[in-house]
């Protein structure tokens, strides 16, 4: 990677964090995120916005009054300040790279994945329980992905990043069998 692309990315990287430790604090990471996402809409369906923006052939003010105009009411003031912001340090040309990191790194809004492997299928109340029981141990909000896997004979096991939660029956034969062969020993 170049120098300059190392450069663009610590640039992109510091202002979308700057933005949302502020958001976080008025509009809620949520809101923050969502203006972002429509923000990329915005720009996808009226290039000439971007371009505008981008462009010499109008003022600071201009593209601030611009700005206005076209956000207007459906966008917090927050982000429409953050953007007037770009305009000012020239850096409004990150704006696409700044909205796609904001969309990958915060759209879970702080939620953590975790694989819930079982060997037949739940009902929706038991896995209700178990998500609950999960988020109040750990802290967290979770986004829940189920695996059904019929070789745990029974059970369920948790996966939350490195860390598993095993309580199969093929995890508990496991333990047996070592135990069995320690006392024989």
């Amino acid at each position: 990677m170049k120098h300059a692309e190392v450069k663009d990315e610590i640039v992109v990287k510091r202002y979308a964090d700057a933005f949302i430790g502020y958001a976080k604090e008025n509009i809620g990471l949520e809101r923050a995120v969502e203006d972002f996402k429509n923000l990329k809409t915005v720009i996808r369906d009226n290039p000439e916005f971007f371009s505008l923006l981008c462009g010499m052939a109008l003022g600071l003010g201009e593209k601030f009054n611009l700005l206005e105009k076209v956000l207007g009411a459906d966008f917090s003031q927050e982000t429409k300040n953050f953007l007037k912001l770009l305009l000012d340090k020239e850096r409004i040309d990150k704006l696409l790279d700044i909205a796609e990191y904001i969309r990958v790194t915060f759209s879970h809004a702080g939620e953590e994945d975790v694989l819930l492997r079982i060997s037949f299928p739940l009902d929706l109340e038991t896995i209700k329980k178990i998500e609950d029981t999960l988020e109040k141990h750990f802290n967290k909000k979770f986004k829940f992905y189920i695996d059904l896997d019929g070789s745990l004979l029974g059970g369920i096991q948790v996966v939350i990043g490195n860390t598993i939660i095993d309580g199969s029956v093929k995890r508990r034969l496991v333990d047996l069998k070592e135990k069995l062969m320690t006392a024989r020993v």
